[in-house]
């Protein structure tokens, strides 16, 4: 995309949605850093679903620690994963009570240090919580990023690094969350919704989606075509008529 192009791209973003926030539940850094970890491979809802009642009593790392791996695994059960999360969730809140005194670090350096804790998920709260220009390439972000031409690249590294020097400077606080809304609810991994997207016109993506009701469907397309196929081959393949004395029975075993 063109630099006027992409600042239109996000234009229409912002006055689509001012406000973008990630969709997890959470009450401080700490809350966060467990939420993010524990979405991995996992969608917000089913995070948000198992940490409602944990958060209520559980929001630093002393707690998390006195709650102990098996009630946190417990507690986590219906998320995927959730052996290794819990282990995860425990040694990095044993590490943050070692190392920061308790508190969640503010560089994405300290954070990647923290067990559980990659360069996504770093991003993620360095933009989340202390308000960082950031950008976390989720599955999301790394299908819209390609998809749209905004910053194409074969890792969520390339993604990052593009969207880092693309980005304009009134949307960078908030452009990697416009980018997951926009993959999770119109720019789909398998039927996106081209026809109430915003800024289809800046988008090369072939072919564009119909609206339902213009979409033909499958079976139709199927019935559609000529049934001279199976004629061609009704006409074409006799059965073979059995010879006289000959059985057409095979043999039980070899002579």
């Amino acid at each position: 995309m063109k630099r006027e192009q992409v600042f239109e791209f996000f234009r229409r973003l912002a006055e689509a949605n001012p406000s973008p926030t990630t969709e997890l539940d959470y009450i401080n850094p700490y809350t966060l850093l467990v939420a993010v970890v524990l979405s991995a491979q996992a969608t917000d809802a089913s995070v948000n679903i198992a940490t409602g009642p944990l958060f209520r009593t559980i929001r630093t790392p002393k707690q998390m620690i006195d709650l102990g791996e098996d009630r946190l695994r417990e507690a986590i059960k219906t998320i995927g994963l959730f052996n290794t999360k819990a282990k995860n969730v425990i040694a990095l809140s044993r590490s943050l009570i070692d190392q920061y005194g308790g508190e969640v670090p503010r560089t994405r350096d300290e954070l990647q240090t923290l067990p559980g804790v990659g360069r996504k998920t770093a991003n993620v709260v360095l933009n989340t919580a202390f308000g960082e220009e950031t950008f976390a390439v989720d599955t999301h972000v790394f299908r819209v990023c390609n998809r749209t031409k905004l910053a194409p690249g074969k890792t969520p590294e390339e993604v990052e690094a593009k969207l880092d020097r693309v980005v304009p400077k009134p949307f960078r606080r908030d452009a990697h969350h416009w980018l997951i809304l926009h993959g999770r609810y119109i720019c789909k991994a398998r039927l996106p919704e081209c026809w109430r997207c915003p800024v289809i016109d800046l988008c090369p993506y072939q072919p564009k989606t119909p609206p339902p009701g213009e979409r033909v469907k499958p079976s139709a397309a199927r019935s559609a075509t000529p049934a001279s196929s199976g004629v061609r081959i009704a006409k074409g393949r006799t059965a073979a008529k059995p010879k006289e004395g000959r059985s057409r029975s095979r043999p039980s075993r070899l002579p």
